[in-house]
């Protein structure tokens, strides 16, 4: 079985507290966007895993892909699977790749084998696997809230808007990235700021993670002002980085960036 895991986007993100659990708790809206990676599944002899396309560092064993697999073979004596990952998603870029992986796992393997498990019990699997992996099991606009994995539908629709992602090349780590922040709570709730009109995002919608992550990486604002300049009515860095994209009214024409840039551009 074949399917195409999927990366989002971040419209704002608000890192309001510290967790006791040593995460953090955020607000941010969760969109779905066309820029996929392709897995496929099917029955075997024995369980192998491979990857093709972009590296994917670390041991095999230890991805999620294969972390999903084993939830639920141990739960419900699943045979052996051959697995095939082709990366397209960057890793650390913010956009999800290895979480939406993991979550494509389990809904695969749910219809393959026939388990039958509701969304919300595949919600309960992907959280085990990590914060955000729950969101691509229903995979719709959402506000998420706590470590990113409690939501409540989205008010917003960017259907028509063409959306352009860039990614420069910098991988940056979920632990860096906290690190280098401090938690605030924000003046207005997520909510009340995306019934604005689009435009009006530039000045309110924001990502607490650019304050802290564009000093250090200048490549991020220059790609966001490159983005507005060129027509962009809202540019944003996505998740904890590295990739920034920008929402345009119209189809912008052809952007040119460095040659180790990866751009995607998509109709929402």
């Amino acid at each position: 079985m074949l399917d195409f895991p999927n990366a989002k986007i971040n419209l704002g993100l608000f890192v309001t507290a510290k967790r006791p659990d040593g995460f953090h708790d955020l607000q941010s809206c969760f969109y779905p966007v066309q820029w996929t990676d392709a897995l496929e599944i099917l029955p075997a002899e024995a369980d192998s895993f491979e990857t093709s396309g972009l590296a994917v560092p670390g041991d095999p064993g230890s991805n999620l892909c294969v972390k999903a697999y084993e939830l639920l073979q141990k739960d419900f004596g699943l045979p052996p699977i051959q697995m095939h990952l082709h990366k397209v998603i960057p890793m650390g870029a913010g956009l999800g790749g290895g979480s939406a992986d993991a979550a494509f796992t389990l809904r695969i393997l749910n219809k393959l084998f026939e388990l039958n498990l509701r969304a919300d019990a595949l919600e309960d699997y992907a959280r085990i696997l990590g914060s955000d992996c729950a969101f691509f099991v229903r995979n719709k606009p959402v506000i998420a809230t706590e470590r990113g994995d409690v939501f409540t539908d989205a008010d917003v629709n960017l259907r028509g808007y063409t959306c352009v992602i860039v990614y420069p090349g910098i991988h940056i780590t979920t632990a860096e990235a906290y690190s280098s922040i401090t938690p605030t709570l924000p003046d207005c709730s997520m909510e009340m700021l995306l019934k604005q009109d689009v435009k009006v995002w530039k000045s309110v919608l924001k990502n607490d993670f650019e304050d802290a992550l564009f000093p250090k990486y200048p490549e991020l604002p220059q790609i966001k002002e490159k983005l507005y300049n060129e027509g962009a009515v809202y540019a944003s860095m996505t998740g904890s980085g590295s990739a920034v994209y920008g929402l345009f009214k119209e189809e912008p024409g052809e952007l040119f960036f460095p040659d180790h840039y990866l751009v995607w551009k998509g109709l929402l």
